[in-house]
């Protein structure tokens, strides 16, 4: 039997043929329409994929980077020069850009920002290593060479990273910080009100004992129509409805709502069933039976107290009617999550039928009104001043969708980088000054090293000043005089703050500019981009399926 089926996987994988001696040998089926890279070839094929789509965002880095249009094939349109948002739209083919494209989202995900600069890093460390493959290192020599460089550029991270207390009645430092985010985006000329907002929600949600932020607790609703500046934080949470009917009052106070997940309509059969109407004393049967099961849900929610429902599924114009005669008002069509976040806000219970609900059960606010826009219909409804006061929602305003989004991107962006400073408060400076100090400190180390892998950690500090170099000529300033004037500064004068002056302050002193990083944000991209090149280094054979001619 197991001889059978080693004969059965032989045919599958070619034709079985005998030479002339009577030895057998496989013909294998479809060999020339499969194509194939091995070796020093297959190698750079990855490297030039995975420097294309380093190409694309190095113009993108820093506060004068430019920005990019991603037009979908829908014909839906993007402008974002965040990097994951960029690749994420990007239409990537090769296996090795696949990979790029991971990469930012791994930082996204982790971090929360660095996305362009994790993609740039990895990108001109592989530049590198061509030159070194070209020489005829061998690849995982390079890769070992990598891995101690970076872990030197690590620990030289915590030599010179300082620490940074986050203090709820001192808030500017985080600001600053999050003024360094923002600086390269969209948003950056009402750049103060964003970073505002962003602390004040990070710092609304965090748990400072614990060192947690829970991103459940914040809500971020965008209106079109307004300017960047009527943005604002509110202390509550704001839903895209309005009361069921126009009737009803548009604000009320001392609010004590009903959660409902339960259908504001008769209980109907689980089976299918048909109904017939035969008579008008049926049909007003009927009309009666309703009336009664509206009226019983209604005097339900009278009973308990409450002064507003919030229902999760419609009801009719029959109950809606009803509702405003027996002055409840209601909301409808409420989304599950937007539910999930009114009781977490308003201390409530979310009630699945109409038999549990009681006092205790219901949310309480202190207001509940409807807000409009310009001249447009447009009202979303608004619940302040909650019994947990925890719960925000950051209310984005913009002249277009695009900027609204781009905006979007941007504070959340800012409340990542806040979130990081709760989890470690220890933070290095920005401009690439970061960057040429473990540079500096890599040729160093470099320079005590006997074995090959010296070459590898030489080229690992080339490829950490490609940060300042592409800072510097998104300014508009010669890269190589700027990066070797600050770097023969640092040296000289051994600090580690002097970085790009990118927005022309006449000073290089990053901490007198207030540039201020992550320093788990900084060594997750050194550590993610040195892990993805020494995976990508050791890849040198492909096959892939090609087409037939």
């Amino acid at each position: 039997y197991n001889e059978y089926k080693s004969y059965l996987s032989i045919m599958q994988a070619g034709q079985l043929a005998f030479d002339e001696y009577g030895q057998p040998f496989i013909i294998l089926k479809d060999q020339s329409t499969k194509s194939r890279l091995s070796g020093l070839e297959a190698q750079k094929s990855h490297i030039l994929a995975a420097r294309s789509v380093a190409s694309c965002l190095k113009s993108s880095l820093g506060p004068k980077g430019l920005d990019k249009i991603m037009v979908s094939p829908d014909g839906d349109i993007t402008v974002t020069n965040d990097g994951a948002t960029i690749l994420s739209k990007m239409d990537v083919e090769h296996q090795i850009a696949k990979l790029m494209v991971q990469l930012s989202k791994s930082q996204d995900d982790e971090i929360g920002d660095g996305t362009t600069g994790v993609v740039v890093l990895a990108g001109a460390l592989l530049e590198q290593a061509e030159v070194l493959l070209e020489r005829g290192i061998h690849p995982i020599r390079i890769a070992d060479g990598y891995e101690n460089a970076a872990r030197v550029a690590v620990e030289h991270l915590d030599k010179i990273a300082e620490d940074f207390p986050v203090d709820k009645a001192n808030t500017e430092p985080l600001i600053e910080t999050a003024l360094t985010t923002l600086g390269s985006k969209i948003v950056n000329r009402c750049g103060r009100k964003f970073a505002e907002m962003a602390v004040d929600a990070i710092l609304s949600v965090a748990d400072l004992e614990r060192k947690d932020v829970s991103f459940d607790l914040i809500k971020i609703e965008c209106k079109t129509g307004g300017r960047l500046e009527d943005s604002q934080l509110v202390k509550g949470v704001i839903i895209d409805k309005t009361m069921s009917h126009s009737q009803m009052p548009k604000e009320l106070t001392d609010v004590k709502m009903a959660i409902l997940t339960c259908a504001f309509e008769p209980p109907k059969p689980k089976t299918k069933h048909n109904l017939n109407v035969g008579s008008v004393e049926d049909y007003e049967k009927l009309h009666a039976y309703e009336q009664e099961c509206f009226i019983d849900m209604i005097k339900k929610i009278k009973d308990s107290g409450a002064t507003l429902a919030i229902c999760q599924w419609g009801f009719d114009d029959e109950a809606n009617h009803l509702c405003v005669q027996n002055d409840l008002p209601a909301v409808r069509w409420v989304g599950g999550p937007e539910i999930e976040l009114i009781a977490i806000a308003t201390g409530g219970r979310i009630v699945p039928r109409f038999s549990e609900l009681s006092s205790d059960k219901l949310g309480t606010a202190s207001r509940v009104r409807e807000i409009g826009f310009g001249t447009t219909k447009d009202r979303m409804l608004v619940i302040e001043d909650c019994q947990n006061t925890r719960a925000v929602t950051m209310f984005l305003r913009g002249s277009n969708q695009m900027i609204v989004q781009e905006a979007k991107r941007s504070v959340w962006d800012a409340m990542c980088v806040i979130r990081n400073l709760v989890r470690d408060s220890r933070i290095v400076y920005g401009g690439g000054s970061n960057e040429i100090a473990c540079a500096v400190a890599v040729n160093e180390q470099a320079d005590k090293i006997p074995t090959i892998e010296q070459y590898a950690m030489r080229a690992f500090a080339d490829a950490l000043e490609s940060v300042p170099m592409a800072l510097a000529e998104n300014s508009g300033l010669h890269p190589f005089s700027t990066l070797a004037e600050v770097k023969s500064r640092q040296i000289k004068e051994k600090n580690p703050r002097l970085g790009i002056d990118c927005m022309d302050k006449g000073t290089c002193d990053m901490k007198e500019q207030h540039v201020i990083e992550t320093l788990i944000g900084k060594k997750q991209q050194i550590m993610l981009a040195t892990q993805l090149v020494r995976m990508i280094l050791k890849i040198d054979d492909v096959r892939s399926p090609g087409e037939s001619e």
